[in-house]
């Protein structure tokens, strides 16, 4: 008795507890999908996790908590980043310290959060290490990281200048200048001034310098902030003595070697960099060049250097079928058996024997009659039967893709096909070599990404299935039933491009009976059979693309850029209006 009130009472806890922790584990995930909208990822994901520990064989709980557990985690790694970079070590380490908690399995937050913790530990033993060597001479380390950047020329007269020289050598020209800025003038020993004349009007002291360079073909380079150095604009010259600076750069969007190649090839064919080294494993390019080449290269880069376009195309794919067959009249007798059965020749009784056809003796065919003969006639069916069926198959994948890259999607079975046999050895065993297709809904997607919010997709859809098996060489081999579209579309973002009249239409009649009789129009059903049977198909895709992201660009990556002459790349800076 005792037993049984126990067993009835965990019976009834069993029935409380589970319908609670259902209607709480929804009630959590309700309150994920409100704290979602609103923006506030961590709260979504600790409703998430909650509703999964409570019901963690429940899919939809599931998925959810998965895809909050990645967006709250990456969120969490972009503050840190954006720590990171203004100096906020502490503050960077707590937002990864967060992200790896989320996700323990995210390999970039854990590297993030390494390389945040050796940057602190470098802080502070360098610190330590500046208490301790204070006075003496810096390692080398130290001393590359305060290597100096390009000299720049300092000219603080920014009042506008009119000159009238007339017949007057170069360096004189150059000389007067530096007096009105207050710098110095150094003079190349292997340069011949010559005469000029040189007239300006209201011009800044730095564009009269670039104007007497182009005039008299020679070119300036500071030595020091003060002070410049005039030579000879020849191709020798500018070797020997412009100024050479490395930089290196670091591209965020590029995903392979390819777009490195292809960005410092830009580089090269624009702005005469010839030194380019590419690190594909560090996503950079290491330059040396001028000044002036650095500054535009940053410009060409920001302008090339953008995240690739991004597409999420719906298909949909629909399948309506339709199969009716009807079976109506009477199925006569078409054929009757007569058996030879005299008298003498059946069987006895109980008791008796049995006699059969070997008995049959010559005397016995000369006493035959009507009597001795059995006649047998199949019976006769009536038949009336009708079926009608539909069907509809519906399936909806979505597949997000970059500009110019191919996606594919293949829902189906793999069906192995033999494609060849060989013996091995003398008298061996037989191997024979399978290949396996994708049968089912196979899906090949590629777009093109326009301006405008538009897009080409070059798509591949296809459709099969298993019909039918032969027998070829032995092997039985499936019959593939194929459907298939490939065409190109261009479409704006969420234009629906509809794809149908793929129809399989087929229809069948027989009629079995009696001859003539089966065709009189009436009695054709008391002496006959029809079978008819009609079976309709069509198959409708639906793609619906819709752009993710496009290509970005403002009026900076829009706007002309002077760059000089054509035999040497200079930077100028723009006027401020």
């Amino acid at each position: 008795m005792i037993r049984l009130k126990l067993l009835l009472f965990v019976i009834l806890a069993g029935t409380i507890v589970v319908p609670a922790v259902a209607e709480s584990a929804e009630s959590d995930y309700k309150a994920g999908m409100k704290a979602e909208k609103q923006a506030n990822l961590d709260a979504a994901y600790q409703s998430y996790k909650r509703a999964h520990d409570l019901k963690p064989s429940d899919t939809k709980y599931l998925i959810a908590y998965t895809r909050m557990r990645f967006h709250a985690a990456a969120e969490h790694m972009h503050k840190g980043r954006q720590f990171r970079d203004t100096g906020s070590l502490q503050d960077a380490m707590a937002e990864l310290r967060q992200a790896v908690e989320i996700d323990p399995a995210n390999f970039e937050a854990l590297g993030l959060l390494r390389a945040t913790a050796e940057m602190i530990q470098t802080q502070e033993r360098e610190k330590e290490q500046a208490k301790k060597n204070s006075g003496q001479p810096t390692t080398l380390e130290k001393e590359a990281k305060s290597a100096g950047g390009p000299v720049a020329l300092d000219i603080k007269w920014d009042t506008p200048i009119s000159l009238h020289l007339t017949s007057t050598t170069v360096d004189v020209v150059y000389k007067t200048m530096a007096k009105i800025a207050g710098i110095n003038v150094l003079i190349d020993p292997d340069y011949k001034p010559q005469k000029i004349n040189f007239e300006l009007q209201d011009v800044s002291l730095r564009q009269a310098m670039e104007m007497i360079a182009m005039q008299s073909r020679t070119f300036w380079r500071p030595v020091s902030s003060n002070t410049i150095m005039v030579a000879a604009d020849t191709g020798s010259k500018r070797k020997e003595l412009e100024q050479n600076v490395m930089k290196t750069f670091y591209l965020k969007n590029a995903a392979s070697p390819a777009d490195l190649q292809q960005a410092a090839g830009t580089l090269k064919a624009i702005l005469d960099i010839n030194r380019v080294q590419v690190t594909p494993d560090q996503r950079s390019l290491t330059l040396r060049g001028t000044p002036d080449q650095m500054v535009l290269a940053q410009k060409l880069l920001a302008d090339i250097d953008k995240p690739k376009a991004e597409v999420m195309v719906d298909v949909l794919l629909m399948e309506v079928s339709k199969n009716y067959s009807h079976t109506i009249g009477t199925n006569p007798p078409t054929s009757a058996t007569v058996t030879l059965a005299p008298g003498g020749t059946t069987s006895s009784g109980s008791g008796g024997s049995s006699s059969g056809s070997s008995n049959l003796t010559l005397d016995t065919f000369t006493h035959l009659s009507a009597g001795d003969f059995a006649v047998t006639i199949p019976g006769i069916s009536f038949s009336l039967l009708a079926s009608d069926s539909h069907t509809k198959v519906l399936q909806r994948p979505e597949v997000r893709v970059l500009d110019s890259e191919k996606a594919s999607l293949k829902i189906g079975d793999r069906v192995p096909i033999a494609t060849g046999s060989f013996q091995s050895g003398f008298g061996g065993s037989v191997n024979t070599q399978f290949q396996y297709l994708d049968v089912g809904v196979n899906i090949d997607i590629t777009p093109y990404i326009h301006a405008g919010n538009e897009v080409t997709l070059k798509m591949s859809i296809e459709v099969s299935s298993v019909t039918g098996v032969q027998s070829i060489g032995g092997f039985n081999q499936p019959t593939i039933g194929q459907r298939r579209i490939e065409h190109e579309a261009r479409l704006k973002d969420g234009e629906v491009n509809l794809i149908a009249g793929l129809l399989n239409d087929s229809e069948s009649t027989s009629l079995s009976g009696y001859p003539w009789l089966l065709k009189v129009p009436i009695l054709k059903y008391l002496f006959a059979q029809e079978n008819r049977q009609k079976s309709d198909s069509e198959l409708v895709f639906a793609v619906i693309p819709h752009i993710i992201r496009g290509y970005q660009t403002d009026e900076d990556n829009l706007r002309e850029v002077d760059l000089g002459s054509g035999n040497t790349v200079t930077y100028r800076k723009a006027a401020i209006k």
